[in-house]
């Protein structure tokens, strides 16, 4: 019997990460978690940032619980993170100050700033990209438009995942999924755009090259095998974005489906083989990322489940602590269809007491406002619900053809409540599942890039084999149809 494959899978989210062991006997797949912590953002003088040397540590904190555990045999390890934010290298190498989280307000009025040097249009033609404030092209434009000292200094950029991958090894690359995520891609060509940054101004110098997802980039560095104790491990870049790594996790046989990575953010749209940049695809805000194989993740954006992290941290802070499953329990309890929110309304982006954000939201619309827990949890779930199927309507519209079958994978789809309320409110069949679906898609692309498996269509019958799934069949249809009318009336 062959030797079973160890793999070493660092996922990071927006308010955690974990390291996770995948064993593949050549059938089937299993995982088992090695590592978690927390990934909290700075703020300091107003400022938020990552706390990036913090997490390198746990990455090496990771990798020594593996080996301590009697698993000394790993054939390889691989990061995938968040999309959009960047380290800064100088000369030498080394990091220049501690990189911004996305939701810094840096980049407030920078997308109205780019638009005057290349129109809306005409960037959304060049990248096919969701305008989002976040995204990369702005921050960096935040740095040239405040003359930043870092950005003058600078002689590398790299994107989170890439940047833990140059700790790791002293490789500097940037994984294509990740790249696809700044708004400084060429879609078609897959490579950067040099009109992009010539006409803003950005410097060409500190870009790297653009490697395909599943490139094994290099083995640990000595530093790090002498100072671990450890043997060396292939590193690899896996689909970086851990968006990228959930949908190759998606276990899906037909083609013809709507994908929920849904967690912090809800990622949902499909998989297809050339981006779709029209009229209508700008007006609608989808967006072309990158994926295993050189695919496009044709999706949308939504606020997803960061809502209800916000309102839970702000009742902690209170000293009202309450656990995820007890406020479902209690937005069960709560009378259905009273309010409304848009959940991308940008009044949501920043962090700081949701709960009243939300009720000024409800306010502002004349609607009724939301007051326990419950009830403000339930806006929130049915909201997303109903944003899902209009997300959905919009998929099939742009390509012309009904996806009949959406697959909810993440973390996310541990609220029951808000997989059945996707059903009820798209009408359409929901498959739940995996819950880890991002470091299970990272295991998979390491796999992949060592030859032990062949092809996407394989990663996903093996996925499909390896961990449940349950089925969601649509309720209280005629319901949510009303609902879905109130709610198109308030978000527009």
């Amino acid at each position: 019997m062959k030797k079973p494959l160890k793999m070493l899978a660092f996922d990071f989210g927006a308010s955690s990460g974990r390291a996770i062991l995948g064993t593949f006997d050549g059938e089937k797949l299993t995982t088992e978690e090695m590592h978690r912590f927390s990934n909290d953002p700075v703020n300091i003088r107003g400022s938020l940032y990552w706390d990036t040397l913090r997490l390198f540590y746990e990455i090496k904190q990771g990798i020594l619980k593996c080996v301590n555990s009697g698993h000394k045999d790993i054939a390889s390890m691989a990061v995938d993170t968040w999309g959009v934010d960047f380290g800064l290298l100088d000369e030498k190498g080394n990091l220049l100050g501690n990189p911004y989280h996305y939701r810094d307000t840096r980049t407030d009025g920078m997308m109205e700033e780019v638009f005057k040097i290349i129109p809306r249009d005409e960037l959304y033609s060049k990248t096919g990209i969701q305008f989002m404030k976040l995204n990369t092209i702005f921050q960096l434009f935040s740095m040239k438009y405040y003359n930043s000292p870092l950005l003058r200094e600078a002689k590398t950029l790299l994107l989170t995942p890439d940047l833990f991958n140059y700790f790791l090894t002293g490789v500097k690359s940037t994984e294509y999924s990740i790249a696809s995520t700044t708004q400084l891609l060429d879609p078609e060509k897959r490579e950067w755009s040099a009109e992009i940054l010539e006409r803003l101004g950005l410097p060409k110098h500190l870009f790297t090259s653009i490697v395909p997802s599943g490139t094994v980039i290099s083995s640990l560095s000595k530093d790090i095998v002498h100072e671990l104790g450890i043997g060396e491990i292939s590193v690899i870049a896996t689909a970086s974005h851990d968006t990228a790594s959930a949908v190759a996790s998606v276990p899906a046989i037909d083609e013809d489906y709507v994908y929920i990575s849904c967690g912090t953010w809800s990622l949902m749209g499909v998989e297809i083989d050339q981006p779709v940049i029209n009229n209508k695809s700008s007006l609608l805000s989808f967006t072309n990322e990158g994926g295993v194989n050189n695919k496009i993740r044709f999706l949308k954006n939504i606020m997803g489940l960061w809502l209800v992290q916000e309102c839970k941290r702000q009742w902690d802070r209170e000293g009202d602590k309450t656990s995820f499953a007890e406020l479902e329990a209690m937005a069960r309890e709560a009378k259905p269809f009273v309010s409304f929110v848009d959940p991308d309304h940008e009044s949501f982006i920043s962090p700081g007491d949701m709960p009243n954000k939300i009720r000024e939201f409800c306010k502002n619309t004349n609607q009724p406002v939301p007051e326990s827990k419950g009830e403000v949890v339930r806006c929130i779930a049915q909201s997303l619900a109903l944003k899902y199927r209009k997300t959905v309507e919009s998929l099939q519209d742009i390509l012309g053809k009904e996806l009949p079958v959406i697959h909810m994978v993440g973390g996310g789809i541990k609220d029951t409540m808000l997989c059945q309320f996707t059903a009820n409110a798209t009408g359409k069949e929901v498959m739940a599942g995996p819950v880890e679906a991002t470091s299970i898609g990272n295991l998979m692309v390491q796999a992949m890039a060592l030859g032990e498996v062949k092809t996407l269509r394989e990663v996903r019958q093996i996925v499909k084999k390896s961990f449940p799934t349950t089925i969601y069949e649509p309720q209280d249809v005629n319901a949510w149809n009303e609902a879905y009318e109130k709610f198109k009336k308030i978000v527009g």
